[in-house]
């Protein structure tokens, strides 16, 4: 597709609240899916660093 302006591009030839809308929809799932695995790992090192502390607690 060819645009004449940069309103024409934003417009999408009448799609714009679908193109825009899907774009919007995919970066905020994108953005969570980023948040839940990095809750997710830091979830896992502080499971890590549980378990080693009470493995140094035992050889005491």
């Amino acid at each position: 597709m060819h645009w004449s302006s940069v309103s024409d591009f934003f417009a999408m030839g009448g799609y714009a609240v679908y193109v825009w809308g899907s774009v919007l929809a995919c970066a905020v799932l994108i953005l969570g899916e980023v948040l839940v695995a990095r809750a997710g790992r830091a979830r896992a090192w502080q499971r890590v660093r549980d378990e080693r502390a009470l493995g140094e607690q035992g050889h005491d």
